[in-house]
């Protein structure tokens, strides 16, 4: 029998295709990482700066078309 340990190192995790299509979308637009999680019925986007973030708030509609999702955008600014 596999330990827990070895089952879960076998396991690759898929990212909800909103996550992939969001990131690709700040990527090509504006070469910059970003991370990008569900928390609820939202999806929080962190990006670096402060000028990402509300560049980002201007293209709202085109990120939510990008990601063919209704949930609500919440962006923060990490590092």
């Amino acid at each position: 029998m596999d330990s827990l340990q070895d089952l879960l190192s076998q396991r690759a995790p898929k990212e909800p295709d909103e996550i992939i299509a969001i990131k690709r979308y700040i990527d090509e637009q504006f070469r910059a990482p970003a991370s990008v999680g569900i928390r609820g019925d939202s999806l929080v986007i962190t990006v670096g700066s402060a000028s990402l973030a509300n560049a980002l708030r201007l293209r709202l509609p085109a990120l939510r078309i990008a990601a063919n999702t209704q949930k609500r955008l919440v962006f923060r600014i990490g590092g």
